[in-house]
């Protein structure tokens, strides 16, 4: 493209009334077309002046247009010869076209690369298919291929969502309106190790009441929920190609940080009382268990007495390390929350892990794992260097949250509420159903499962609810081993209003007796 080719093309398109500088217009449209080779490699620009005078700008515009493209690669310079585009072309690059002018001053170092990849340039991919090719690891692959999570997360019947409409908004803003009237410098900045002090004391005190937690405030590390704290305890405390036992069916989400860490999972199966290691499985200890004593996801259980001492001695003299995870132990109807299995262990090998998601609400990002006294100091240094976290001004409002009383009042209410819900979810499946279609773990939690015949496809079952915009998981997704995988939905009751459930279980009943013949 000539000097005055060029200017015509720059003129056409300089916009002075569009109220974007020209400096901007012009940085782009040179962009535009070195990138398109509308100016090619080695070709000469105009000089400043001379370009200037023909679009009829200042020409400190245009020097300053051209210094910026220098800098970026686009153009190079040679004292006494002008402005040469530069090369900048993959294709030259790996090719052999020789630069022109004063782009031909990296040619060297191109040289050199063209060389070294001469030899490999028969096994290169067609261009088109390259991106594609290397866009994923296999572990990143198999990650997504595998995952669980659901593009919608309200509604019935989403599975372990609370009500976030019945959170008290008014006593949060208070507490938030307060911080931001008396605004600490400290509290907006990175969280120290652990996080803030003020929570992990308050968590301290709610845990030992509550849950039968034994710890002190040094001993919580707060994070932003159950999958960091999972990801960090097995960082910490395994190496890649360690075995741990994961329960069978398990969530999907902590079975994917395990994937993702480079560990060997045994699928553990479950029975009545909990996981149920066979003898051959006991014959080869595991680095890390992976158990949800309290409220066994998805199917409900409560880990029995006798399994929880037998797992804990079985730790001890294993050295196995127990995450325990207790997602929503506060919400159990007819009986009191369970004590932790933390509680019981006197070696000091569980790592107890919670999450305010389910009691408060999912979008606070808050959670926290309580790790033995020894672990405590590298816990907080790893979590401060891996995650570098923030929101001290939360982790505030929370903990005078707590503190005043606000978090148990609210827990109170809502296990009533979500009580309320379960009942008048399972009259309308007695009422359709019977007792053909089972309920099971509906005895705390904010979800219950739904049995559906052997070798039912619950997979199409959900599939066809979420065409009439209802939202139940199959439960057979949950399971490692397809050959003990059990057929069933998971129906989460707690965001759905109460008027609005019987309505939805008879659209979700529509979406099972069209894919089950038994009951059409």
């Amino acid at each position: 493209m000539r000097a005055s080719v060029l200017s015509d093309w720059l003129a056409q398109r300089l916009d002075r009334g569009n109220g974007q500088p020209i400096y901007r217009q012009l940085h782009r449209l040179l962009q535009q077309a070195i990138l398109t080779r509308e100016l090619p490699a080695g070709s000469k620009v105009p000089s400043s002046r001379l370009l200037a005078n023909e679009l009829g700008i200042a020409r400190n515009t245009v020097t300053q247009v051209y210094e910026q493209l220098a800098l970026e690669g686009y153009v190079s310079s040679a004292t006494g010869r002008g402005t040469f585009v530069a090369d900048t072309s993959p294709d030259e690059i790996v090719g052999s076209t020789d630069a022109q002018g004063a782009a031909a001053s990296h040619s060297a170092p191109v040289r050199q690369l063209q060389q070294a990849l001469a030899p490999q340039q028969s096994k290169l991919l067609p261009h088109a298919q390259q991106p594609a090719a290397r866009a994923l690891s296999q572990r990143g692959f198999r990650l997504v291929a595998g995952a669980g999570v659901s593009k919608r997360q309200w509604g019935a019947f989403m599975p372990g969502v609370p009500d976030v409409t019945r959170f008290p908004a008014r006593v949060w803003s208070r507490l938030h309106n307060k911080y931001w009237r008396r605004l600490r410098p400290d509290l907006l900045t990175y969280a120290p190790g652990g996080g803030l002090s003020l929570l992990r004391h308050a968590l301290a005190d709610y845990l030992r009441t509550s849950r039968s937690v034994r710890c002190t405030p040094e001993q919580i590390i707060v994070t932003t929920g159950i999958h960091q704290s999972v990801d960090l305890a097995v960082r910490l405390l395994s190496d890649p190609g360690d075995v741990i036992w994961t329960e069978d069916p398990c969530y999907w989400g902590v079975r994917s940080v395990m994937h993702v860490s480079g560990l060997k999972s045994r699928p553990i199966a479950v029975d009545d009382e909990g996981i149920n290691p066979s003898s051959d499985d006991l014959a080869h200890p595991p680095k890390l268990m992976l158990v949800t004593p309290s409220h066994q996801y998805p199917l409900g259980m409560v880990m029995s007495l006798a399994r929880r001492r037998m797992l804990l001695e079985y730790a001890r003299q294993n050295q196995c390390w127990i995450i325990e995870d207790d997602y929503d132990s506060e919400y159990r109807y007819g009986s009191r929350p369970l004590a932790s299995l933390q509680g019981l262990d006197t070696a000091g090998q569980v790592i107890y892990v919670g999450s305010f998601g389910k009691t408060l609400f999912p979008g606070l990002r808050i959670g926290y794992l309580v790790v033995p006294e020894a672990l405590a100091e590298s816990f907080a240094t790893a979590s401060a260097e891996l995650y570098r976290e923030g929101q001290l001004l939360q982790q505030a409002m929370l903990a005078e949250f707590i503190a005043e009383g606000h978090f148990t009042s609210h827990i109170r209410k809502m296990r009533t509420l979500y009580g309320q819900r379960r009942s008048t979810l399972l009259d309308a499946a007695a009422r359709r159903y019977g007792d053909a279609l089972p309920a099971v773990g509906g005895d705390a939690g904010l979800h219950l499962v739904m049995q559906l015949p052997e070798g039912t496809d619950d997979r199409a079952v959900a599939a066809a609810a979420l065409e009439r915009n209802i939202v139940v998981r199959p439960l057979s997704g949950y399971y490692a081993e397809p050959s003990r995988a059990q057929s069933g939905l998971l129906i989460g009751y707690a965001c759905v209003p109460d008027e609005e459930i019987a309505p939805a279980f008879d659209t979700l009943a529509d979406a099972i007796d069209t894919t089950l013949p038994l009951f059409a």
